[in-house]
C-alpha cells in the first residue's frame, strides 16, 4: 500500500531530520549492509572451495596426502560458509531470519525506533505542531 503525501512529507522530514541529528548513522543506515557482506562472504567461499580443489589436485599429483587432506579441509569449510552465508541471506525488502539473536536484535532496533520516534515528537511538541 502506497503512502499517502502527507505520509511521504513526514518521512522526508524525518529523514532530514536523521541526516541533520547523525548524518555518519543516516549514511549507514542507508545500504544493505548485512546483503552486501553476505554476498561477499558467499563469493569468498566459493573462492576457498576453489582454492580447495586446487590443493586437493596438487595434493594427488604431487602424492601427497596431506595436501589433499588439507585441500578437502578448505573445500568443506568453505562449502559450509557458502551454504550458510546464502541461507541468512536476507531477501530483498525481508527482515533477517529469526532467532535468539536476531530477536535480540529485533529488540535493539525496537528499542532504538522507540528512542528515534521520542525525539521526533519531542521536536513536534517544541514547535507547535
Amino acid at each position: 500500500m502506497p503512502l499517502s503525501e502527507h505520509e511521504q512529507r513526514m518521512l522526508e522530514q524525518m529523514e532530514r531530520a536523521l541526516y541533520a541529528e547523525d548524518p555518519k548513522f543516516a549514511t549507514a543506515l542507508e545500504g544493505s549492509g548485512l546483503r552486501t557482506y553476505t554476498r561477499r562472504r558467499v563469493y569468498q567461499a566459493v573462492a576457498g572451495f576453489l582454492v580447495g580443489i586446487a590443493l586437493l589436485m596438487a595434493g594427488m599429483v604431487a602424492k601427497q596426502v596431506w595436501l589433499s587432506v588439507v585441500g578437502f579441509l578448505v573445500m568443506l569449510g568453505c562449502a559450509v560458509l557458502a551454504v550458510t552465508g546464502w541461507r541468512k541471506a536476507p531477501k530483498p525488502g525481508e527482515q533477517p531470519a529469526g532467532g535468539p539473536q536476531a530477536r535480540r536484535q529485533g529488540r535493539q532496533r525496537r528499542s532504538m525506533m522507540d528512542r528515534i520516534e521520542q525525539r521526533w515528537q519531542r521536536r513536534r511538541d517544541e514547535q507547535g505542531h
